[in-house]
């Protein structure tokens, strides 16, 4: 008898060490994969975060991993990241990202599965912090994924405030998650900037926003390190330059630079602060420099364009209109998917073109924005500068 309880308490040490190991293994890959995400190496990340699944098939968070790189490898291979493009009003109106049938089914095939999880843990227990966080992060995903791939906007929005309600009910039960301040931060600033009409809307169904409170919330995720920093000083560093704070924002973003310098995007950014806090040169030398390391391997699949149309528009906004021409040309003239991208470079180029009083150049990048897509926005605008030249904003 003495043996056999000698022997369950070895067998249960070996266990707890066992578990022990698999725990430490799951935190390394997850740890690892998020180091190749932040790089924008979409498929290393997406190998370590399939081992962790394998470790723990059972772990909603594992699978948040794996949705949250597949959307955004895709967006990213449809150059819907660039935080330039949210910052204009005609965002809503753009032309939704399209996906490969595949690619969307894996998206939602794993944001299912996720979902499944989670819920089965609150059943068995509603207030499972981790299951609503886990929740939180896979229906703010889901939002995201119907907000710009499916244009759905009443599903987003269901999804959003749904992402919000989970990690309010985290910080209510553990004020300390401090992970969870991120989506509330983020839905607590894009609440109170919304329009008039819209807010009032808003409040009816109970939904508010503090602006103030949005900013903080993000800061203090951004500070904390933990799985959602960078995703925290990413959206505050956008919202700060909304609010046209340019040197804070560029003091985050910098620090986004630091902890990842393989990050084609981050150093876009940094580039994109400096151009719209008024720094022309800087921006300028900024853009030619991110261009440079692009071409000398610094970074992960760079997506150039980006960074020419940038460059395009400091130039432009330097009074050096013949290299912006040649910037514009760069960035319209490239291989991206995002054809709203490559028209605005050809129409921007257009336009300048008719300030240097080119006609017959100017005539040629409008007809070759309309070529790319005839029933856009960018499309009807270059129509309007055949039939009148552009003489200035």
């Amino acid at each position: 008898m003495l043996f056999f309880a000698l022997f369950l308490i070895v067998l249960a040490g070996n266990m707890a060490n066992a578990d022990e190991a698999k725990s430490d293994a799951f935190e390394a890959l997850t740890r690892s994969g998020f180091e190749h995400y932040y790089s924008l190496e979409y498929d290393k990340a997406l190998r370590d975060f399939q081992k962790a699944v394998e470790i723990n098939p059972e772990d909603a968070r594992a699978y948040n991993h794996l949705l949250e790189t597949v959307l955004f490898r895709e967006l990213y291979r449809h150059d819907a990241l660039d935080t330039s493009l949210y910052t204009q009003e005609g965002f809503l109106n753009s032309k939704q990202v399209v996906l490969e049938p595949a690619a969307k089914q894996q998206i939602r095939d794993l944001a299912e599965k996720a979902l499944a999880l989670s819920e089965k843990r609150l059943k068995s227990n509603p207030q499972d912090v981790q299951a609503l966080y886990a929740r939180g992060v896979t229906r703010g995903l889901r939002s995201t994924y119907m907000g710009l791939v499916e244009k759905a906007w009443f599903a987003a929005l269901r999804n959003a405030l749904g992402s919000r309600s989970d990690h309010e009910a985290v910080l209510t039960l553990k004020p300390d998650f401090v992970d969870a301040k991120t989506v509330v931060g983020i839905h607590n600033y894009i609440v109170a900037v919304l329009p008039l009409r819209t807010k009032i809307l808003a409040s009816i169904i109970g939904v508010t926003g503090d602006k103030k409170k949005g900013l903080e919330y993000l800061a203090e995720a951004g500070k904390a390190g933990g799985e959602s920093s960078a995703d925290a000083r990413v959206a505050l560093a956008l919202f700060l330059r909304r609010e046209q704070r340019y040197d804070d924002a560029f003091k985050v973003v910098e620090s986004l630079v630091k902890e990842h310098p393989r990050n084609f995007l981050f150093a876009l950014e940094r580039a994109n602060v400096l151009k719209d806090g008024g720094k022309g040169p800087a921006a300028i030398s900024a853009y030619r420099t991110l261009l440079d390391d692009s071409k000398a391997g610094k970074y992960t699949d760079p997506h150039t364009e980006l960074a020419q149309f940038g460059l395009g528009e400091a130039l432009r906004g330097q009074n050096q209109y013949q290299e912006a021409i040649q910037a514009y040309e760069a960035a319209g003239g490239g291989s991206s998917d995002n054809h709203d991208l490559r028209q605005r470079a050809l129409v921007a180029a257009g336009e300048v073109s008719d300030l240097l009083t080119k006609r017959e150049e100017a005539v040629k990048e409008y007809r070759a924005a309309i070529a790319l897509d005839s029933s856009s926005n960018e499309a009807e605008l270059a129509r309007k500068y055949l039939d009148k030249p552009y003489k200035g904003r």
